[in-house]
């Protein structure tokens, strides 16, 4: 039997092989229960060009004193901070890499803020 975290690890693999096999600069995403993350990584895999947090200082100031990282607007604000981070490294298009999570609340939110602030995927 699988533990849940082996279950999410199988479930990524399949998706960063697709993006390795096209050579796609990836975005890639973990959320644990107190953070978000948000990562713009090469096409070959070994550079980050760019990342975001809501474990970084600016971002937890903006989500004000109690600094919850774990929810939807957290995410949000992480969306818009990579694409923004993504198009100063010279970045246009990524390949959305959500790591076996679930595209649903935190990482669906974090997705679609970066596309309205102008990543395209």
């Amino acid at each position: 039997m699988l533990t849940k975290k082996e279950q999410r690890l199988r479930r990524s693999r399949q998706t960063r092989a697709r993006i390795a096999q096209q050579g796609a600069v990836r975005l890639a995403v973990f959320r644990s229960n107190l953070h978000i993350y948000a990562s713009v990584i090469s096409g070959d895999g070994e550079r980050v060009l760019a990342s975001a947090s809501t474990a970084e200082k600016e971002v937890r100031e903006q989500l004000g004193g109690n600094g919850k990282g774990g929810n939807a607007a957290a995410a949000v604000l992480v969306g818009k901070r990579i694409a923004e981070k993504a198009k100063a490294a010279g970045v246009e298009k990524v390949a959305f890499d959500r790591s076996g999570f679930a595209y649903h609340g935190r990482v669906k939110a974090l997705a679609e803020a970066a596309r309205e602030a102008g990543l395209q995927f």
